[in-house]
């Protein structure tokens, strides 16, 4: 497939229904929320705005893209799920949890949490498999306790694996990390409702990309 019919797929998977009165043509917003979730800095998002001579502030494309309300698609039936967490900050210490298919890297949950135990564990694989079946799947951990009493609690096949397809899930840790870094600004004053939106956004983005 070319890579503009790919590309035209992609802005197509972006819908706007919370628009009301918006001069901006639509075309322009969801590349703009396609950009920006594609790692462009709101700056430089507005400043492509400006070559169409449309004039925006930075805080107008960061309202386009929580109100878009993405997600990752559900109702995946992967082989295997490699399931990570990890810490990121923000305006503060996060702990970020993750399932990804090893085969495709599209992440198929991502949460944010203040803490790590074996509750927020136990509801996240939860709410994984609201949105996921996952019976079938192997889910791939590494040694965190907590993983595996969930994994055991919701009697799940799984087994500990350090790095081979686990690697999937770090490459997208990485890549957030890179990017919460590199845009701190924005989650200076956030709170965690909005930056776990951001990364559901970001998942979305993650997966029509790669």
């Amino acid at each position: 497939m070319p890579e503009n019919a790919r590309f035209n797929g992609n802005l197509d998977e972006i819908a706007l229904g919370f628009v009301e009165r918006e001069a901006t043509p639509k075309l322009l917003m969801k590349l703009s929320i396609q950009l920006h979730l594609a790692g462009l800095s709101l700056s430089n998002t507005v400043s492509m705005l400006e070559l169409f001579r449309v004039s925006r502030a930075r805080s107008t494309v960061h309202n386009w893209v929580h109100k878009a309300d993405l997600r990752p698609e559900s109702d995946q039936n992967p082989d295997h799920v490699a399931i990570d967490k990890t810490v990121i900050r923000l305006d503060k210490q996060y702990w970020l949890y993750a399932a990804v298919d090893p085969e495709t890297n599209e992440v198929l949950y991502i949460r944010l949490e203040p803490t790590t135990n074996s509750v927020i564990a136990h509801a996240f694989f939860a709410e994984l498999r609201e949105k996921h079946d996952g019976s079938d799947a192997v889910f791939l951990i590494d040694g965190s306790h907590s993983l595996k009493d969930a994994c055991r609690r919701h009697g799940l096949d799984f087994r500990y694996e350090k790095h081979g397809n686990r690697n999937s899930v770090e490459r997208v840790f990485r890549e957030i990390k890179r990017r919460t870094t590199s845009i701190s600004n924005c989650f200076s004053n956030t709170n965690a409702e909005t930056a776990d939106d951001w990364l559901r956004s970001f998942s979305f983005a993650w997966n029509q990309l790669i």
